[in-house]
């Protein structure tokens, strides 16, 4: 980590969106209103299938409340940095709050693949074979799925962030965007760069096609199981369901597969900054309102807790 007039890297400038202050201001004012309305979704979602007993014991609903912690802690890994940075041209990080940030955003981007996949699991087993579902996924079940969507996301990526973190920066501590992302860091670390640019690209690679391929084929045998069936309102029903679940795949997979699995999709800054922006404040946002809060039993579970906390000021105002 040296430089080449041997001074040692001890920070690095986050060079932001390079705009002009009031550029920068409107930025803050949306991102901030986002973040807070994206909080608020995901708080919502989360004591709904915490206080709802009925919505507790469906697998689907496990899943979905614990995304939404998974949501609230990515879209907090960056955008109150982001937001903190932003009333000044340029951003100083230290060295290693720099990594940690690396690390701990793709943990939990690879983390959100892997929930994804996991959904889609609970879709294709409920639909394709729905006698066998209560057993195949009961709560106890949900719960190993879900520990073991955090620690192989957590794991997923740490070889190669241990790897370019051990590199040397000899050109300049100058990062062209607003967060540490793997790409502009290894832009500036000198040469040799040994095989962390390829473990890197190969846990990338396997993460997106991996996990992307799994949740087409469960969705594409759900649409033909869905085909034959009879009944059409719960065809109906599922396919709005699966719907919603393939719009927020699309999301994700669509940007991130532009920005990592694309050669040169890093190297463009201002459409990485942009894209980097959708999948990190917009996406998160757009999740919950897709996932959860056009479903009916949502809605449902919604009205029952509006009439219990009716009932609750009632009993106060008699006291």
């Amino acid at each position: 980590m040296e430089l080449a007039n041997e001074t040692t890297v001890q920070e690095f400038i986050l060079l932001g969106f390079g705009v002009t202050q009031q550029k920068r201001f409107i930025i803050l004012v949306f991102f901030t209103i986002l973040y807070i309305l994206t909080l608020l979704e995901n708080i919502t979602i989360i004591t709904l299938v915490v206080l709802d007993a009925h919505l507790a014991r469906l697998p689907m609903y496990i899943l979905l409340s614990n995304f939404s912690w998974l949501e609230m802690c990515y879209v907090s890994t960056t955008v109150p940095r982001m937001l903190f940075d932003l009333p000044s041209p340029h951003a100083v990080v230290s060295f290693h709050a720099c990594f940690l940030q690396f690390y701990i955003f793709f943990s939990l981007g690879s983390t959100e693949c892997f929930f994804l996949s996991a959904m889609a699991l609970d879709r294709y087993l409920a639909i394709c074979h729905p006698l066998r579902y209560p057993q195949l996924m009961s709560p106890n079940y949900c719960y190993i799925l879900v520990a073991a969507c955090w620690v192989i996301g957590f794991l997923w990526y740490l070889t190669p962030a241990v790897l370019i973190s051990r590199l040397s920066f000899c050109d300049h501590n100058k990062i062209d965007h607003f967060l540490c992302d793997p790409g502009p860091i290894l832009s500036l670390a000198c040469p040799p760069l040994g095989i962390a640019p390829i473990i890197s690209q190969i846990c990338l690679n396997a993460l997106i096609i991996g996990n992307g391929y799994f949740v087409v084929l469960s969705y594409g045998i759900v649409v033909l199981t869905l085909m034959k069936t009879s009944n059409r309102g719960n065809r109906r029903k599922a396919f709005s369901t699966i719907s919603f679940h393939g719009i927020v795949v699309t999301l994700l997979y669509g940007s991130v597969a532009g920005m990592y699995l694309t050669p040169g999709g890093e190297n463009q800054s201002d459409i990485t900054k942009a894209v980097t922006l959708f999948y990190t404040a917009i996406t998160p946002f757009l999740n919950p309102l897709i996932y959860c809060l056009r479903n009916d039993q949502v809605k449902e579970a919604l009205g029952r807790m509006w009439k219990r906390k009716e009932k609750w000021l009632r009993r106060k105002v008699e006291m």
